[in-house]
């Protein structure tokens, strides 16, 4: 089935944005952007961060549980090793002021079923694109408040966790029927949902067929969006931010179908594009060492990559200045390119230059969050 028309609800009408970096506000609207994303970060820093090392704390434990020695293995390692993804989406839980420890543990919860089933698929030895498929059953039923459990491990070779992927699922249950306005966007979520699980099973098919397969069905779904290469449409698929961005919006007392559609018409695929091709962008050597799929590689040569992701960085910026709360939102985009711009990998490659032209498409405030994680990094 083809989710794309319905999620994008009319939000297929895409404008092109000039060329060159970002520079038409006001010193004074400049100013005040300056100082609001300030605040964000300082409440991100001293209000989130510590829920989220919460909540990764107790789902530790229960990981521990686990009876399966595989299962507990890399539900441990995911927690461990992914745990910036937590920290990364729980940045949305800064736009629930009354509802921020629910939407903390909601984003942390759904995040950490991602990043262990990604686990399950990539570093255990299966290639088995059913079992990967009867997986992320686990994403869907997530987003069902009511909705009975799959069996989740039916075709995967290890299979007793001791109820740690049930609970996960059934913690999203609870938390997003407790969200006021989650009507209003379950029908989309669940599409994201979709979207990123048959990516992830695609993904993870054997080399010699996951490239015709994962071509064949993003062609399907990009036809309500032209201007997108398949590669970077895929990319969208592949992150939560719009998911979590619409669990913020449910979050909200009141909240109409305009407000959903102007949000989606940001981050997906636009925003969702950037932050993964940007991962795979810093990971291009790593991968191609490693024979891994990386879709930078379907370029036709770095000026083309560099280009697009320009573009990509236009667009995010230009969509996200139409939201009510563009504050937050601009804070995302300039994050995400400090984040994976400011990792080692950036030296190692020789691809400082790249990275210098992508921070200064977006504008001095990259700049400065760029050199914050540089200080940050120090001390991780």
């Amino acid at each position: 089935m083809n989710a794309w028309p319905s999620l994008s609800k009319g939000g297929g009408h895409q404008v092109e944005m000039p060329r060159g970096p970002l520079r038409e506000i006001s010193n004074s609207t400049s100013h005040r952007a300056i100082r609001g994303q300030k605040r964000i970060m300082a409440r991100y820093i001293f209000c989130i961060l510590p829920l989220v090392k919460k909540h990764l704390s107790r789902w530790k434990q229960v990981a521990q549980q686990c009876q399966s020695i595989e299962l507990r293995r890399q539900a441990l390692l995911s927690l461990e090793y992914k745990e910036f993804h937590c920290q990364g989406g729980a940045v949305f839980a800064l736009a629930a002021e009354q509802r921020r420890e629910e939407l903390t543990a909601l984003i942390v919860a759904y995040q950490t079923i991602c990043d262990y089933l990604d686990n399950l698929c990539d570093r255990a030895g299966c290639t088995d694109g059913q079992a990967f498929q009867q997986l992320h059953k686990a994403l869907i039923v997530a987003l069902n408040p009511g909705k009975d459990h799959e069996d989740y491990y039916l075709y995967y070779p290890y299979k007793d966790d001791g109820g740690y992927l049930r609970q996960l699922v059934e913690e999203c249950q609870h938390l997003v029927q407790g969200l006021p306005s989650w009507s209003l966007v379950q029908e989309d979520s669940l599409q994201l949902a979709e979207l990123y699980s048959k990516l992830q099973v695609y993904k993870h098919l054997r080399a010699e067929v996951r490239e015709g397969l994962l071509k064949e069905w993003i062609e399907m779904e990009t036809r309500s969006h032209p201007s997108l290469y398949w590669q970077e449409f895929a990319a969208a698929c592949g992150s939560t931010l719009a998911l979590f961005e619409l669990m913020a919006l449910a979050a909200r007392d009141t909240l109409s179908p305009e407000q959903v559609k102007r949000s989606l018409n940001a981050y997906f695929p636009w925003i969702c594009s950037l932050h993964i091709l940007l991962d795979y962008f810093i990971d291009r050597q790593e991968d191609l060492e490693g024979g891994d799929l990386n879709f930078t590689f379907y370029y036709e040569d770095k000026e083309e990559m560099l280009e697009r992701l320009k573009l990509l960085v236009r667009q995010s910026h230009f969509y996200a200045s139409l939201l009510p709360d563009s504050a937050l939102a601009k804070t995302i985009v300039e994050g995400l390119l400090a984040l994976y711009l400011s990792d080692p990998k950036v030296k190692q490659q020789a691809i400082q230059q790249n990275a210098f032209e992508l921070l200064a498409e977006s504008g001095p405030p990259a700049f400065r969050s760029y050199k914050l994680c540089q200080v940050v990094r120090k001390f991780w």
